[in-house]
């Protein structure tokens, strides 16, 4: 029964990749909330540090687990693993700019409470971060 469900979770087929994507994306937040938390509330640290530091951090585990866990992604150069790298931030900072866009216009625009608005845009961006990633960033050449 255990030899089955690690199959399930870490075999080859689309299902599986779907749900180690959601398992790497719940350990990601977990990540970033538990750095906030360690560096903002036990250390000190200022908000926006903290928040800029922790969001850093947790782009950096989303990729290294996208790519090992998710996508079972190898490169053959380092030019190639830079290059990738980038593409990952970059479309993290894009699907950030989404979200910002989509909470403010669920809050402003269209008067809608903004926690409502905030679960609204992590659906668009859960998406498309899983998109952008298959496609972009880890495809198969």
């Amino acid at each position: 029964m255990i030899h089955k469900l690690v199959k399930y979770f870490f075999g080859k087929d689309l299902g599986s990749e779907t749900i180690r994507y959601v398992l790497v994306g719940a350990i990601t937040t977990l990540v970033n909330f538990c750095v906030f938390a360690l560096l903002y509330g036990a250390i000190g640290i200022g908000v926006t540090v903290s928040n800029v530091t922790s969001i850093f951090i947790a782009i950096v585990f989303a990729y290294i687990a996208n790519k090992l866990v998710v996508f079972r992604r190898r490169n053959a150069s380092l030019t190639a693993l830079i290059l990738e790298f980038c593409k990952f931030v970059g479309s993290r900072f894009f699907t950030m700019a989404l979200e910002v866009g989509a909470v403010e216009l669920f809050y402003s625009v269209l008067e809608q409470d903004a926690r409502l608005g905030k679960i609204a845009a992590q659906i668009l961006v859960i998406i498309a971060n899983y998109l952008i990633s298959k496609l972009i960033v880890f495809r198969k050449s």
